[in-house]
């Protein structure tokens, strides 16, 4: 088996990572020491933004009350979708409780109390970041989520992304955009409610931030730059592919478009289309999709599809598209991915705007361990014990003996004085007592 660049790209994820990482670090310690006045400060400067941060419900009343009604219905179609199929995930995970050896033991499943949803407005109005994300946390029942989206062209937040919001269920929304809103968020500023955790995409310097605080709050998974790869047979309608490629470098300079397939005839007609498809864009489409082209774009020609298979469990794609005969063998077979599009009818975009399944993904090959945003995120798997006197006389003549094979007596005499307590009359074998 082997394999072929019929395109390689110029940059790699990484590029320019160090001066992010920089930037967000300096902005989290201004935030942090001089809080809601430093990120006003960074709102006035960053984005030129010098109204109010958290939004009256008369306020958001205001911006969203000439929002068409066919829009609303839309976006009320599209949340539902992303909350059906939240709470069919919520319902995938219970409470449970068993009893082994005397030991009565369980897990509790818990929400936070405190979520943060960001939503990016810089080039494009992501509507569907907002119910992707706040519907998903209320389909987990978390009590608070506060939302925050970017000043959109002058004003607060952009109408369309304001009745996502507010549809999907946010408690709390601020007109923050960037680090500012993710510290924000973080912090507990505007709101006195600190995040328990941060979801949602961003460009570099959201996930930069996100990435620095993880621990301090849990995030959803390390985003970065949106990324598509699609797998391709010599079934598969070149058009569909090329468009489908271009369809998501739209999102940004940095945004990787890769073909994985078995077919050179495919991939040369692919890489034809590509560059007409992008100069028939709007201008902002057409720049960011071109930068992602020319940089970032890759074609990778295959022997067979078990290389196919090897390769794009390598790349660990965002999202992932399979174009070929045959689709349950793919699915059988593929494991790293954010999210899979099987046939030529389930395109990306459809599962980016409505169809249900969330579109916040792992990208720079975090899929090889972790999936995207789900209920789970939200959710706490929590333990509980509880133990009779009887069980002691097994678990605990265990628990010392194992305690001192650690080196750990106070551990052991735990166990010990129970023992002593509920079986007075009896002896035990606890270990050797530990000496040093």
């Amino acid at each position: 088996m082997s394999t072929e660049y019929l395109k390689k790209a110029t940059k790699t994820a990484e590029t320019n990572t160090e001066e992010a990482q920089k930037v967000v670090n300096e902005m989290l310690g201004t935030i942090q020491t001089g809080g809601e006045q430093a990120v006003r400060d960074y709102a006035k400067k960053l984005d030129n933004w010098d109204g109010g941060i958290l939004l009256s419900e008369e306020e958001i009343d205001a911006i969203i009350k000439d929002v068409p009604q066919q829009v609303k219905e839309d976006i009320k179609f599209a949340c539902k979708q992303v909350y059906d199929f939240a709470k069919a995930q919520l319902d995938s995970i219970s409470d449970f409780s068993n009893t082994n050896n005397g030991v009565l033991a369980g897990q509790r499943v818990l929400p936070v109390n405190v979520a943060g949803c960001y939503v990016p407005t810089g080039r494009y109005a992501h509507i569907a970041s907002a119910y992707m994300s706040i519907a998903t946390a209320k389909a987990a029942g978390v009590p608070t989520v506060v939302a925050c989206s970017t000043p959109y062209k002058g004003k607060s937040i952009h109408p369309y992304v304001l009745y996502a919001m507010k549809e999907a269920g946010a408690d709390h929304i601020m007109t923050l955009g960037g680090v500012q809103a993710i510290a924000s968020m973080a912090y507990g500023l505007f709101t006195g409610k600190k995040a328990d955790i941060i979801v949602g995409p961003g460009n570099k310097f959201v996930a930069e931030a996100k990435r620095i605080l993880f621990g301090e709050v849990g995030i959803d998974v390390f985003a970065g730059p949106s990324e598509v790869a699609v797998i391709a047979d010599e079934n598969a309608d070149a058009d569909v592919v090329a468009i489908d490629l271009v369809g998501q470098m739209e999102h940004g300079h940095e945004s990787p478009g890769w073909l994985f397939t078995t077919s050179k005839v495919l991939a040369e007609e692919v890489m034809a289309l590509i560059p007409q498809y992008i100069d028939e864009l709007p201008p902002t489409a057409k720049d960011a999709a071109f930068c992602a082209w020319r940089d970032y774009g890759e074609v990778i020609l295959c022997d067979t599809n078990d290389e196919v298979v090897k390769i794009s469990d390598e790349y660990a794609s965002e999202h992932l598209e399979v174009q070929c005969k045959d689709l349950d063998w793919w699915l059988d077979n593929l494991t790293c991915y954010g999210s899979l599009f099987l046939g030529e009818e389930t395109n990306v975009t459809l599962g980016d705007k409505t169809s249900g399944p969330n579109h916040v993904l792992p990208t720079k090959a975090v899929a090889r361990y972790s999936g995207g945003l789900s209920v789970h995120k939200f959710l706490k798997v929590l333990t509980w014990q509880k133990m009779t006197k009887e069980s002691n006389r097994q678990i605990a003549q265990i628990a010392s003996r194992i305690s001192r094979l650690e080196g750990m007596e106070a551990h052991a005499r735990c166990s010990d004085v129970r023992l002593h307590k509920y079986f007075p009359d009896e002896t035990f074998d606890l270990g050797e007592t530990v000496k040093e």
